[in-house]
């Protein structure tokens, strides 16, 4: 079940997309009898890189980093020019495991910890989906999707997990970070004393870095803080645990998928790093850098299993560069804005894709797909297209004919923008609507031609007069179909890091009641969904 506007492009084209099919699964049946398994599928996601950072050698000259092994991917695959994605890190994430845009799910606000939430039980990940179909699933880096035990990647359909339920801002919660004044208060042992700083129980000292866990396994702690060593730690043993478990699905004789998310980065340097690898230095280049090593390391496993001709990777960004407020280095390449916007610089990211002998080598892709495209595309390539659930709308489209066609095959021409609840923007074709600085009841110059002006510079009234009920009609079909079928409101309570076999003490205080509820004026849980911060530490 998908949003209104795929039923306008189906009833234009469903005849020609019906015989794409038909010649598609033909292909896919005879790979899947040359190689006795369905295709085996690594996507690799990491933070904040504008279009154009990576694939593209001419701009990273300029740019003073080089990532040749992930260049060498647009050679030998596609350099897709107009991935959307989420404006920032959990709603993509949210976007990629669901196959739907991010405030269907609620997950449409980043996360920080710690959150009491995540994303819920009910939602219906690609890795449950696989899995169905016989996959070995795993997830290793940054999930982001939640602090609550339900929300744990191996509590949503992955056979594997070893992943961070938060971005990276714990790595400056370090002893480190206090006596730089890279951060203050978390260890007040450590400055002068404040005698007017009361309360120190709300500080998150337990928070955890990294958990670990299987599917119907028990779940723990890996590499506990503070020390900053540790969280740099984190992307080797991803990057060590990715292999592995290629190896192990090999012996298994069983295809297998795995969701690489790199922390790529953090907010505090690796003190065992004497140096910086690009002229660049910054964190950005620097991470990217780090990443094309292990990218060329990938292949070079893949092949030497036997397994690279029966092996789509993707390698992507989750959004746009961090240029609000964040690290120096990350700058606008192609498109205006950055993480959190609207704007293309803000949603359309680098993707690069090979499959060799499937996926035509040297490609330019120009046609528009979504985050979400990837969810259904990876299960009709994996035979799991059936166990997709039909009781929610997919956002997510088939985009088999794009990948195995090419240039001019997408399914969707349109993509509606979030900035967290708040429908921000509409696009159509080339054509681009601003919805959140318009005023009601006017229209002034909120639509863009992105062929013409492709960095909204000079929005338009007059000259698109002609696309404005255009945007009219796609808006109200797309609200008529959110009131049929209703989003999450928001994120998922509950406590947070628990069900934890090697916990720590200062965990359970970050799940445990500051106060005993009974000597409180009320209970709250009588008032509230939310069952922290004045839960037992038995929940």
């Amino acid at each position: 079940m998908h949003d209104a506007e795929h039923y306008i492009l189906e009833a234009q084209f469903g005849e020609r997309w019906q015989q794409e099919d038909r010649q598609l699964n033909q292909r896919l049946a005879e790979l899947r009898e040359k190689h006795g398994t369905p295709p085996n599928i690594v996507h690799i996601m990491w933070d904040d890189t504008a279009l154009g950072e990576v694939g593209i050698p001419a701009i990273q000259s300029v740019r003073g980093f080089k990532t040749p092994n992930i260049n060498q991917m647009a050679n030998d695959g596609i350099n897709f020019m107009r991935m959307y994605t989420e404006p920032a890190c959990t709603p993509t994430r949210a976007a990629f495991q669901t196959g739907r845009y991010a405030v269907r799910s609620g997950m449409h606000t980043v996360s920080f910890p710690v959150e009491y939430s995540g994303m819920d039980a009910g939602e219906v990940t690609i890795a449950e989906v696989l899995d169905k179909a016989g996959y070995n699933t795993a997830f290793f880096g940054k999930w982001h999707l939640g602090d609550t035990e339900f929300s744990y990647a191996h509590k949503q359909g992955y056979d594997e997990a070893f992943f961070t339920p938060y971005n990276q801002v714990p790595s400056m919660w370090i002893p480190q970070a206090e006596v730089a004044n890279v951060i203050t208060g978390l260890y007040p042992d450590l400055h002068g004393e404040d005698p007017y700083d009361l309360d120190q129980s709300h500080q998150p000292r337990g928070v955890v870095w990294t958990i670990e866990g299987t599917k119907g396994g028990p779940s723990r702690e890996w590499g506990p803080p503070p020390d900053i060593k540790n969280y740099w730690d984190i992307e080797t043993e991803a990057q060590k645990r990715t292999l592995a478990f290629i190896d192990k699905s090999v012996a298994d004789k069983k295809p297998f998928f795995i969701s690489y998310q790199p922390i790529l980065t953090a907010f505090f340097p690796d003190p065992r790093e004497k140096k910086r690898l690009t002229a660049n230095k910054n964190v950005g280049a620097e991470g990217l850098v780090k990443l094309d090593a292990f990218v060329g390391k990938l292949f070079e496993h893949l092949q030497s299993q036997g397994v690279a001709e029966n092996t789509l990777v993707i390698v992507m960004a989750d959004n746009g560069p961090f240029i609000h407020h964040g690290p120096r280095g990350m700058v606008e390449t192609l498109y205006r804005g950055g993480k959190g916007d609207f704007t293309e610089g803000g949603v359309r990211v680098p993707m690069l894709a090979t499959w060799p002998g499937v996926i035509k080598p040297g490609q330019i892709v120009g046609d528009i797909l979504h985050v979400t495209d990837l969810y259904t595309t990876f299960a009709n390539l994996g035979g799991a297209k059936k166990y997709i659930p039909r009781d929610r709308i997919i956002d997510g489209v088939d985009q088999t004919s794009l990948f195995l066609n090419g240039d001019g095959f997408s399914r969707r021409d349109y993509v509606m923008i979030y900035q967290g609840p708040n429908l921000a923007a509409g696009v159509k074709g080339r054509f681009k609507r601003d919805w959140k600085n318009a005023e009601v009841g006017l229209s002034k110059n909120e639509f863009y031609d992105l062929f013409t002006d492709p960095r909204e510079m000079h929005g338009e009234m007059i000259e698109q007069f002609h696309v404005k009920s255009m945007f009219n009609r796609q808006r109200q079909r797309h609200e008529l179909w959110i009131k049929k079928y209703p989003n999450r409101p928001d994120a998922t309570p509950g406590p947070a890091l628990t069900g934890l076999e090697n916990v720590r003490p200062e965990t359970v205080e970050i799940y445990t009641a500051p106060v005993d509820p009974k000597k409180l004026p009320f209970d709250p849980q009588e008032v509230s969904e939310q069952p922290l911060p004045f839960s037992g530490s038995d929940l």
